[in-house]
């Protein structure tokens, strides 16, 4: 059920002494995280790839993913999540869907892997934070689905979906260092049935690393778990989450992990309640805003009026971290380009912690 407008605006009114309610003293060690899905603006156009009832319609299809990249004009929208960016200066950030597009000519599919780079979205994003003075590096990413087609156009067409965690440049007194860079894919994806391609499977993962910053370490991990996989999708999400906390949340360290789960938080989502049965706190839930939606908007992310109707992102917290506020960004009306689409069809969240005290 959608919010009514009243409701929404109950939920701000909460949302802004949330984030108030618990400002660092003076000297408190905190960290600023952020969470975005910044939308591959595609989704639509690639699910239906797989129906492609033959060569011809193939061509035609990988030919509308190709050309969809261009009308959803992701450096426009890079722009709008740079202002918030900007505006909030988080120390980590957690990207989903921060896609690769390469091409090659002549067509051939995957025998010639592609390289030409035609849309980067994580360096996109990188260029329009530096308009904006904002230094940000990449720490790492994860390669999840990578699949290279032909198209209609006369050039094979390949997109590559990256989790990415990018850190700030020089945090001040910080000593912001990172070790043991890991990334993975799950064991347990979305495999869809293809009559002109056998079957696609629709590779999911995750990023962690390993986060000291003044003379604390705890983990950070990135993630984006199956959302659109029929009357399969929970139980791909729970097997998606078990990867997690058998793997990179294995850790005596703190632990923050953000991401699109794409698992409502509304005690309906099976994988969000399973990391929370394994002692993780959402984040968003502490800062009393739990009832804010964080998705979706239409496809073509133009629709005038925000859809927003569930909960899917979040920050999800385990060990003595102490949440000083979290707030969504890129929900508000005022947030949309100014050709009017939505910086993405997810909000951005963004969390400031109190880091636990030291390990000795």
């Amino acid at each position: 059920m959608k919010r009514s407008a009243i409701t929404l605006l109950a939920a701000l009114a909460v949302a802004a002494p949330a984030f108030a309610q618990h400002r660092p003293h003076p000297g408190d060690p905190t960290v600023t995280v952020m969470s975005w899905n910044v939308s591959n603006g595609v989704d639509a156009e690639l699910a239906a790839v797989p129906a492609a009832s033959g060569l011809p319609d193939l061509l035609q299809k990988v030919s509308a993913v190709y050309q969809a990249y261009f009308v959803r004009n992701f450096p426009d929208r890079a722009a709008a999540i740079a202002a918030q960016v900007a505006t909030h200066r988080p120390d980590l950030i957690g990207l989903q869907e921060a896609v690769l597009v390469r091409t090659q000519s002549p067509p051939d599919g995957p025998a010639t892997p592609a390289t030409t780079v035609v849309l980067d979205y994580v360096q996109i994003l990188l260029d329009a934070l530096a308009a904006r003075g904002q230094r940000y590096e990449v720490v790492l990413q994860s390669i999840n689905f990578d699949a290279e087609l032909p198209s209609a156009l006369g050039f094979d067409v390949r997109h590559t979906d990256r989790d990415v965690i990018l850190g700030r440049v020089g945090t001040k007194g910080s000593g912001l260092g990172f070790t043991n860079a890991q990334a993975g894919v799950f064991t347990t994806n979305c495999a869809v049935p293809s009559a002109t391609l056998g079957s696609t499977t629709f590779r999911r993962g995750w990023a962690s690393v390993d986060v000291t910053m003044r003379q604390q370490t705890f983990r950070f991990i990135s993630t984006h778990l199956e959302g659109f996989c029929g009357p399969a999708t929970p139980a791909i999400q729970q097997a998606q989450a078990q990867d997690l906390l058998g793997g990179p949340a294995s850790t005596d360290l703190p632990l923050v992990l953000v991401g699109d789960l794409n698992s409502p938080g509304d005690g309906t989502g099976a994988a969000y309640n399973k990391l929370i049965a394994a002692g993780f706190t959402d984040a968003a839930v502490a800062a009393g805003i739990g009832n804010s939606f964080t998705c979706c908007q239409a496809p073509d992310l133009s629709n005038p009026t925000s859809l927003f109707d569930r909960r899917i992102d979040f920050v999800l917290l385990r060990g003595h971290f102490k949440a000083l506020g979290t707030e969504l960004v890129g929900e508000a009306a005022a947030d949309r380009t100014a050709v009017g689409r939505w910086p993405s069809d997810h909000a951005g969240v963004v969390t400031t912690l109190r880091l636990p005290p030291p390990t000795h």
